[in-house]
């Protein structure tokens, strides 16, 4: 399982993102900015997203459309 950001760069365990483009978190009133950082991501079973921590939420799990590698 390849395991890619919104350029194609491959991502893996523990790495770092930058967002690229402001998300609502759904159940929340956080919004994440574009340019947030989140460090050490976590591979999940689907391709399309990765589990991690930003800011107040724990547990998130963001689609890599909107990922972009540090």
């Amino acid at each position: 399982m390849k395991v890619k950001d919104s350029n194609g760069t491959p991502l893996s365990e523990g790495d770092s993102v930058t967002l690229i483009k402001d998300l609502k978190v759904k159940g929340t009133s956080v919004t994440l900015k574009r340019g947030t950082l989140i460090k050490n991501i976590r591979l999940t079973g689907n391709e399309d997203e990765v589990e991690c921590r930003a800011e107040k939420v724990k547990d998130l799990v963001l689609r890599t459309e909107f990922l972009k590698k540090a």
